[in-house]
């Protein structure tokens, strides 16, 4: 049953945002970095950045720690206005838009009002496929000068629920979760379209090697002290 009033996608937002923090209040979180402070949980300082993170792994960002100044990249479709307002309610502004609709609409919309915040963008969303980068934050890097953060972020023991075309990672209560953010990654200016899939590459490539090292810490297994450099 879709729900078109407003009244009532706030009363389920908030609804389900309580239940989330509730659990998420059970869990212990901690949060590493190759360069310090290139995160969206403590007060930014002059730089503002893009953080790529995979659709199957937003809910441990967004609820994980407190978020500071940051704008998230949200579908227009029905079932997302639950989550645009659940980022309300968090103090996470939402931009309405997807790579399919509106897409470039989202995208000139992201740039005029995050002139002051970070942006996180879900690159495989909003219909995947899993994990596949699509070009928008790319393009939206080259736009506006912005570095992309590649991060990852994991779970010792946690449930997945498995989507349309993606799962949904939820951590188990009284679990420890792990944030990872990877070296800023520098997007030349003016880039054509024809290169940004080495980017697009390099970028899936980095999350995926940043996801192999806490599912790694998340076994107990110890890594160089170099690629596990403390961020807060």
């Amino acid at each position: 049953m879709r729900i078109r009033s407003r009244m009532l996608t706030k009363l389920v937002a908030w609804l389900a945002c309580t239940l989330v923090r509730l659990l998420f209040c059970t869990c212990r979180s901690k949060l590493q970095g190759d360069v310090p402070n290139t995160h969206p949980y403590c007060p930014p300082g002059s730089s503002r950045y893009l953080f790529s993170l995979w659709h199957d792994q937003l809910l441990l960002t967004v609820f994980a720690r407190k978020t500071y100044k940051i704008a998230c990249l949200v579908s227009r479709h029905q079932d997302a206005s639950y989550l645009a307002e659940a980022m309300n309610i968090l103090g996470i502004r939402p931009v309405r838009g997807s790579t399919r609709r509106s897409g470039a609409r989202a995208l000139r919309e992201l740039i005029r009002v995050t002139q002051d915040l970070h942006v996180g963008i879900t690159p495989d969303g909003p219909c995947g496929p899993r994990r596949k980068m699509k070009p928008g934050i790319i393009f939206l890097a080259s736009q506006t000068g912005r570095a992309i953060v590649p991060t990852a972020t994991v779970c010792k023991r946690s449930w997945s629920f498995e989507g349309r075309w993606t799962n949904m990672t939820i951590p188990k209560p009284f679990t420890t979760i792990y944030l990872r953010t990877g070296t800023p990654v520098e997007i030349p200016r003016g880039l054509s379209s024809d290169e940004f899939p080495a980017y697009a590459r390099q970028l899936e490539a980095e999350m995926e090697r940043l996801e192999q090292e806490m599912l790694a810490i998340a076994a107990g297994k110890e890594l160089p002290q170099k690629s596990s450099r403390k961020a807060a």
